[in-house]
């Protein structure tokens, strides 16, 4: 019995020590799978505020004490108790475990709910982060979109351009044979106006490219107000080209002044910059050589005339003054407002002029040969021939008196073949530089032997019987050429004036109902006055 009275005294501590040790164990696992769950939720969600953080700080490790205390105490308690029975144990045992596992899902129920309201304010946040970065994303994503676009159509475009083809050695030696050689021995001196591209010395070379034996240029660009200075190799191989090919550069060499120029400018700032740039052009035909400079006189818009002209001459004066050889040719221009559309325009300046050696005049209509007299005569009378020093050649889309200024090729406009045979055959006009300004664009192309045929086709005027076979057969060709051109301009032209009419009809109705009304006023004053007495 004794044996067995202490084998079962043994038994009921033995098994309150396993429940023990399995109850602390399990304790142990909850506690640190508590500790996880806040320190992810910790890593997760972050404090939003300091207040928050603070507070987060201050309850984890204080429910973590809590925790770790309650179970010392249980722990103590069930030691104290060990010699109790085995029901006492037990009880308390479960009692401590209940206890113990309501606290621990409580604290974690509560670091759950703060764990999940901070990340949905942080993902809030981010959220509207992300939205207004998506915005600024999307309009660079468009730009970058359009740029790409852009560039590949900039891409396709030059693509589709056909590259620039080298020209061979043999097309480059045909381009600069002459077209046409030049006529010697001739009383009259025919050109155009050739390009200066590259340097003035190459004028020359397309000038002898065409078969002219005069030409214009430009010494600089005429769209700028300041270009650089003349090169002195350039001066040189002018002059020296010259001299090999035989032009006389102070008789039949026409420079043309810029377009932006106005002497007859009021505004002071203005008027020296268009003389600056003036000047300028004069010192570089003395370097070069020549003794001709061809120029726009100007234009006054809304002021007087008179004063206009006075400006103008005042600027030759001084321009003279400042130079010593080149002679200032104003040219005759088309315009009401332009100064220099009449020959007495020409004259009022060069009367201003002081030195009249360095003055003279360029360029006017001819048709018929009745007419073309009573022009030289006119200008005779108005201006002197003395001052006449160079001509322009060009036809006339426009019809006479239409004041527009649009140049067309010999024999196809309004003019007609018959008024440059009128030029070529006119003794006084012999010796002076005559210079093309007819278009050479063919097929969208320039064409240089345009102005190689024309020279030809002028030349072969001098002496030519107007009435022969040849020259009426020659005649009617190139007007039909043009027919159709001058048709359009001419009803242009028509509509103009009809237009014009009508507004003047208009306005000549409505001056005389206001003189009628008028009348009417001053016969009721009139009637009222008489009655009044």
């Amino acid at each position: 019995m004794s044996g067995n009275s202490e084998a079962g005294g043994e038994s009921p501590r033995l098994s309150s020590d396993s429940s023990l040790s399995s109850l602390q164990q399990e304790w142990d696992e909850l506690e640190l799978e508590a500790v996880e769950v806040v320190r992810r939720t910790e890593t997760i969600s972050p404090p939003t505020t300091r207040r928050q953080a603070k507070s987060t700080k201050r309850s984890a490790p204080a429910e973590e004490s809590g925790s770790r205390k309650k179970v010392k105490h249980t722990k103590a308690a069930v030691s104290s108790q060990e010699d109790v029975g085995q029901s006492t144990q037990t009880s308390v045992s479960k009692k401590n475990k209940k206890q113990s596992q309501r606290v621990t899902a409580e604290a974690i129920s509560v670091q759950v709910e703060q764990a999940t309201v901070e990340v949905e304010t942080v993902t809030e946040k981010k959220t509207k982060k992300t939205a207004k970065a998506g915005g600024k994303n999307q309009k660079t994503l468009k730009a970058k979109e359009a740029s790409q676009v852009s560039g590949e159509a900039e891409e396709e475009e030059s693509s589709q351009k056909p590259k620039r083809r080298r020209k061979t050695k043999e097309e480059r030696e045909a381009e600069a044979m002459p077209l046409a050689a030049r006529t010697v021995g001739l009383r009259m001196y025919i050109g155009a106006h050739v390009s200066s591209a590259k340097g003035v010395h190459n004028s020359i070379t397309n000038c002898v490219h065409i078969g002219g034996n005069a030409f214009a240029l430009f010494l600089k660009s005429q769209r700028k107000w300041k270009s650089p200075a003349l090169e002195p190799e350039h001066a040189t191989l002018f002059k020296s080209s010259c001299r090999d090919h035989r032009y006389d550069s102070t008789s039949h060499v026409l420079p043309h002044g810029s377009y932006l120029v106005n002497l007859a400018q009021k505004d002071p700032d203005k008027a020296e910059q268009a003389y600056d740039c003036f000047i300028d052009d004069l010192r570089r035909c003395e370097e070069l050589g020549i003794r001709l400079y061809n120029f726009h006189p100007g234009w006054v818009g809304p002021h007087p005339r008179n004063e206009g002209i006075a400006r103008i001459a005042s600027a030759l004066n001084r321009a003279h003054r400042e130079t010593c050889t080149v002679k200032t040719v104003l040219e005759t221009m088309v315009g009401r407002k332009v100064i220099g559309s009449t020959f007495e325009d020409l004259r009022d300046i060069i009367a201003l002029v002081e030195d009249k050696s360095r003055i003279g005049a360029a360029g006017y209509d001819l048709r018929s040969r009745p007419a073309f007299n009573k022009t030289l005569s006119q200008f005779d009378q108005i201006i002197g021939l003395a001052y006449l020093s160079a001509l322009h050649l060009n036809d006339s889309k426009a019809p006479f008196r239409a004041e527009r200024d649009l140049h067309q090729n010999i024999g196809l406009g309004f003019l007609g073949l018959r008024a440059f045979h009128n030029v070529m055959n006119e003794a006084r006009l012999e010796g002076l530089p005559m210079v093309l300004e007819t278009p050479i664009d063919r097929d969208g192309k320039e064409d240089k032997r345009i102005w190689a045929d024309e020279i030809k086709l002028l030349e072969g005027l001098i002496g030519m019987d107007p009435e022969s076979p040849t020259f009426l057969a020659k005649e009617k060709e190139l007007a039909a050429q043009g027919a159709q051109e001058r048709k359009k301009y001419q009803e242009a032209y028509e509509k103009k004036l009809d237009k014009e009419r009508k507004a003047a009809e208009k306005k000549r109705k409505k001056e005389r109902v206001t003189s009628d009304e008028e009348e009417e006023e001053d016969e009721d004053r009139a009637q009222g006055d008489v009655d009044g007495l």
